[in-house]
């Protein structure tokens, strides 16, 4: 594709917007309806944002640039999925049984899950 090569023309690029626009709202439409037969309602949001956003993107990556560099991609989100889970496990505890101040702890965990995916990266890449 011309986009993939670095030759992106004005119609390309409004190609790999509209193609954004329909892939986005379909994936996000369908995990909202995913998340609002599911009980309880809090998990709407959940499935609302993040695989919504991860499917996209994964769609328009294969499409601009191929399965090889998609599959680092979603080898990369995965890692970074991971991290995400052990920072959220900390900061609720911290949080939830700690009765810490938000904006510490939240600033404090960010260096776990940085720490976390870089060691995911360096493990499997060295």
């Amino acid at each position: 594709m011309e986009f993939a090569q670095g030759k992106a023309t004005p119609r390309t690029r409004m190609n790999d917007i509209l193609l954004r626009f329909i892939v986005g709202g379909a994936v996000v439409s369908g995990f909202a309806l995913l998340g609002d037969i599911l009980k309880p309602k809090s998990f709407a949001g959940l499935f609302g944002a993040a695989p919504s956003v991860a499917i996209a993107t994964l769609v328009l990556t294969v499409s601009t640039q191929g399965k090889v560099y998609a599959s680092l991609e979603a080898r990369s989100m995965l890692f970074g999925a991971v991290a995400f889970f052990f920072y959220a496990l900390l900061v609720s505890r911290l949080l939830i049984r700690g009765r810490r101040s938000v904006l510490p702890v939240t600033a404090l965990s960010m260096t776990l899950w940085f720490g976390c995916a870089f060691g995911c990266w360096y493990a499997v890449l060295r």
